[in-house]
């Protein structure tokens, strides 16, 4: 998807199409797991049996990319900014938050229109059913549109280090309300204390790309390898030590989300230092994934859903891994056209509507760096 504030990258798409794949794997897991299929046991797999982590690659490749908007726009217009984020998210998350509403119409209380701005918290509408249970990010995504200008002016005003500072009083946050919930592992995983660092760490991570950008692109095939393992060593330490939903509570979660971060961080400034193009098709393609992944995001686990309660296990060849195979690729074909049709009817249409919020807009109007 392009920005209009930016020179499109196509590295950023191939990310958001990355992180929506992740976390598509991990969901059809889960699915395949409650039909009766076999897990997958190693550790080493935990990219995909935590593959979760894919939201944390969302949220630290949101704090990227807008740092990188900010470090070359120097001033952002707060209302047209904010407006263009609306114009973004809000026409599909509406959507399936009346879908959410409509499957729990017996139980609907007028103050659930509430649950708008805080999907992650309480019990949202969106997180009664797993058809529009993914909706959870999309409230703390927006608290950081609303506040990342500001964060932005002071980050441009003060270097890094004002970055660092934010931080370490993320960390103090992270210590503090771990001694006084009981469900902390889940406070962690969809929560502003939980993940709140890892848009502060993508930022972080935009300002040093900027810094070191020769160096990195010099060095980008290495470090991508090297990033790629940390990833890998990561998930599966976490998958050994703390698996997500074992137990709620684990102090191995108070940093968890940092150390994901640092680890997606890693990998993002090494792919999108990376210079070598992909083959053409392969450009096209996973582009093409990055632009509808806002869709397939929110609508994968809806189809993967109703395809594991209609059809259920299949087993054409009769040899298990071979069947996983092909249930992944007809469900993630499936999933791919029905985030298609969502982006050109609900997101595409919307997103024309777009303006500039950058260096060109008028000072007066915005948060403005001299």
């Amino acid at each position: 998807m392009q920005s209009l504030n930016l020179q499109y990258n196509p590295r950023i798409d191939q990310l958001r199409w990355l992180a929506a794949t992740i976390v598509f794997l991990f969901h059809f897991h889960l699915e395949y797991r409650v039909l009766g299929g076999a897990p997958l046991a190693s550790n080493w797999a935990a990219l995909i049996t935590e593959g979760h982590t894919g939201v944390g690659l969302f949220f630290t490749l949101s704090g990227f990319l807008f740092m990188q908007i900010a470090l070359a726009q120097k001033t952002i217009v707060y209302r047209d900014f904010v407006r263009n984020r609306v114009l973004r998210i809000f026409p599909l998350f509406l959507t399936i938050f009346l879908v959410a509403t409509s499957i729990g119409r017996d139980n609907f209380q007028p103050q659930d229109l509430l649950y708008l701005f805080a999907t992650n918290l309480g019990h949202a509408p969106t997180s009664g059913t797993v058809v529009t249970g993914a909706a959870w990010t999309i409230s703390l995504e927006f608290l950081f549109y609303l506040v990342f200008p500001f964060l932005a002016r002071f980050a441009l005003e003060r270097g890094k280090r004002y970055v660092l500072q934010l931080l370490v009083l993320m960390a103090f946050f992270k210590l503090a309300a771990y001694t006084v919930n009981d469900n902390s592992t889940l406070m962690y995983f969809c929560t502003f204390v939980g993940r709140f660092d890892q848009f502060l760490i993508g930022m972080l991570a935009a300002m040093l790309y900027q810094q070191y950008q020769p160096t990195l692109q010099r060095h980008a095939p290495w470090l991508l390898v090297a990033a790629a393992a940390l990833v890998v060593w990561d998930t599966a330490t976490m998958h050994r030590l703390a698996p997500f939903g074992a137990t709620p509570k684990s102090s191995f979660w108070i940093f968890w989300s940092m150390a994901e971060s640092a680890g997606w961080a890693f990998f993002i400034v090494a792919w999108v230092g990376f210079r070598p193009r992909l083959p053409d098709v392969v450009e096209r393609v996973l582009c093409h994934g990055g632009k509808v992944s806002f869709s397939f995001y929110l609508l994968h686990m809806g189809l993967l859903h109703l395809l594991a309660q209609r059809v259920g296990l299949v087993h054409p060849t009769g040899r298990g891994w071979l069947d996983a195979a092909l249930m992944v690729a007809v469900s993630y074909g499936a999933t791919w056209t029905l985030a298609t049709l969502s982006y050109n009817s609900i997101e595409e249409p919307f997103l024309r509507m777009r303006r500039r919020y950058g260096a060109d807009r008028p000072v007066q109007a915005g948060v403005a760096v001299q």
